[in-house]
């Protein structure tokens, strides 16, 4: 649902147009363009698209357009006009889409006097409903601009399956309906913002994990880590339940670094490891946790303020009666696999212990064996400060966010560990620069590289089927890794290598795209992702024989958080919407 207000620069429009809807039949890189049309407004803070592109909006910090499939403006208007208590300058704004249009939430910050908040309808443009009633939404004298979360706001959680609001307040937690503003229910036994949740249909009750917002910590006085169980009715508080561990948000998506499941009659929350509760009175019935070795700057390779390191610990596996978990060993900051019996939690076995590990990002079970890996891509999320030119001369400085993945040297490996008793059944240590995720093949075989060899192993024996010279292919080092049929497509940092599964024998190898570190697969559509040097560029390929579909590169803002400023994909993969300032693009994907 996403409007984060990233400026990593993306998706290059081709030609003047004038007027809405415009259709062109030229190419944009080797993709056709469907239409091209302009916004009423500058897209300078939302555009994006409902998914299947029946509505693309466009916003800036006063006014907002919203075009139809075909390009043709469905209304326009300036916030002041549309809403009854003249909210206008909007800090903050996010998009909620629903079946056929959906929900933008303005937020209007006013320095001298009351805050407001107006919803409007992103179908017709009219007013939902305001309100002044809700204040300390956002920490005041945060401009959007210098980097802060432009998705939901920490204080505003948008609950899908009641199609409503929860709005945190210093003494209080508010159910409201998104479409009318009507309060449901309030609490006081919640505080603090909502970090995870879970809507429990058949009980009609909701599973909460709250969290302190950051910038709004000191007006939670008497905060304390809970996790409760609301009816969604009235609001009433089933149990409160504590726990243990700072849930915190990721630099610049701003996700709530933590998971939570129902599973039978129990609740699992995974924050440094699992805790589990039963969903019928919250009372804890067992843990397995650590201390994260990523906190405080002292970990092996130590976050910073403005660049931290995620997806470094596998998620849990879980199976019908067990579950799997990486841990972390406070004392001599080893990491190892633990497998625990799902309704006692009691120990079944712990692997042998890996020093030196910086990351152990992937576990399968795969048989009668669980394969770890241990080392790989990490993501990293980050602000950088880069030199624009200004449009009235000069330049100025601007914090801009990246989110990629990376390699960091340490001892990498693939474990693969006996599931009946925990012990080593094989080990492979080929992998001296760094190692890419593992592709598990109808439980018999595995595939994985190294970055200048490909490698086929029998997951049952731990025999090497076969090592192909990868840097023979001139596409430069392995980062990723795709599954694709009955061949593995490297990603490398040239271009792409393709092997059959059968004998590692090339299938195609193809040197034409440089410096991409992202891959999407969307509905059978393959992306890659290129955003050095301060722009983004994004590849459409043919995963067949590796040629490039086309391409888009784009000095827009907006875009999807996803995909980069500027650019943003529908659901089925087939079209992508280009946008700068009040132009947009439609570009059909393939031919």
């Amino acid at each position: 649902m996403g409007t984060l207000q990233s400026n990593a620069q993306f998706g290059k429009l081709l030609g003047k147009v004038t007027g809405g809807g415009k259709s062109a039949g030229k190419k944009s890189g080797n993709f056709s363009t469907v239409w091209e049309s302009e916004f009423d407004n500058k897209a300078s803070r939302l555009a994006v698209n409902d998914g299947d592109g029946s509505y693309i909006l466009g916003t800036d910090d006063n006014s907002a357009t919203v075009l139809d499939a075909n390009g043709k403006m469905l209304w326009s208007g300036d916030y002041k006009k549309l809403t009854t208590n003249k909210t206008n300058k909007s800090e903050y704004q996010y998009v909620i889409w629903k079946q056929k249009g959906g929900y933008l939430f303005l937020f209007d910050e006013r320095k001298m006097g009351t805050d407001r908040v107006a919803v409007l309808d992103i179908a017709t443009g009219k007013e939902l409903w305001n309100s002044e009633e809700y204040q300390n939404l956002m920490p005041k004298g945060t401009k959007s601009e210098d980097g802060a979360d432009q998705g939901e706001l920490e204080t505003v959680k948008y609950i899908s399956e009641l199609d409503a609001f929860l709005i945190s307040q210093k003494a209080s937690v508010i159910l409201v309906k998104a479409n009318t503003g009507e309060k449901v229910w309030e609490t006081n036994r919640f505080k603090g913002g909502v970090g995870k949740y879970i809507y429990d249909a058949k009980r009609n009750e909701i599973i909460m994990v709250n969290f302190k917002p950051t910038a709004l910590g000191a007006l939670f006085a008497g905060f304390k880590n809970q996790l409760v169980k609301i009816n969604a009715v009235n609001g009433e508080v089933l149990w409160d339940a504590t726990f243990l561990g700072t849930v915190e948000k990721e630099l610049v998506t701003r996700r709530a670094i933590l998971d939570l499941w129902i599973k039978g009659d129990k609740i699992y929350m995974y924050l440094n490891g699992l805790q589990v509760y039963n969903i019928n009175n919250g009372q804890k019935l067992w843990e397995a946790i650590y201390e994260n070795d990523m906190d405080g700057g002292k970990g092996l390779f130590s976050n910073s303020t403005n660049k931290k390191y995620y997806r470094t610990i596998a998620d849990p596996v879980f199976e019908e009666n067990a579950v799997y978990l990486v841990m972390l060993g406070t004392r001599d900051r080893t990491k190892y696999v633990e497998k625990h019996d799902l309704e006692s939690g009691k120990l079944l076995w712990a692997s042998e212990k890996i020093t030196g590990a910086f990351s152990m990002p992937n576990l399968y079970k795969t048989g009668d064996k669980i394969m770890l890996q241990i080392g790989g891509k990490v993501q990293v999320q980050e602000y950088r400060m880069e030199t624009r030119s200004s449009p009235m001369g000069g330049t100025y400085r601007e914090s801009v966010p990246y989110i990629y993945w990376d390699y960091k040297a340490q001892k990498n490996g693939v474990l693969a560990i006996d599931d009946k008793t925990g012990l080593t059944s094989w080990r492979s240590e080929k992998f001296d620069k760094r190692i890419t995720d593992i592709i598990i093949d109808q439980d018999k075989t595995a595939f994985v590289g190294d970055g200048d060899e490909f490698y086929g192993y029998d997951i049952a024996s731990g025999k090497q089927l076969f090592d192909v010279k990868h840097n023979d292919a001139g596409v430069g080092k392995a980062s990723d890794v795709i599954d694709f049929g009955d061949k593995v497509v490297v990603l490398s940092e040239k271009g792409l290598a393709s092997y059959n599964k059968k004998d590692g024998s090339r299938a195609y190898a193809t040197d034409k795209i440089r410096g991409v570190d992202f891959f999407y697969e969307i509905e059978g559509n393959y992306y890659l992702r290129d955003q050095r040097n301060s722009k983004n560029i994004i590849y459409g390929i043919d995963m067949t024989n590796g040629e490039t579909k086309g391409s888009v590169q784009s000095k827009g803002k907006g875009g999807s958080p996803k995909y980069g400023s500027g650019i943003d994909i529908t659901s089925d993969g087939e079209f992508i919407f280009a946008f700068k300032g009040k132009k947009v693009e439609k570009i059909k994907v393939n031919n």
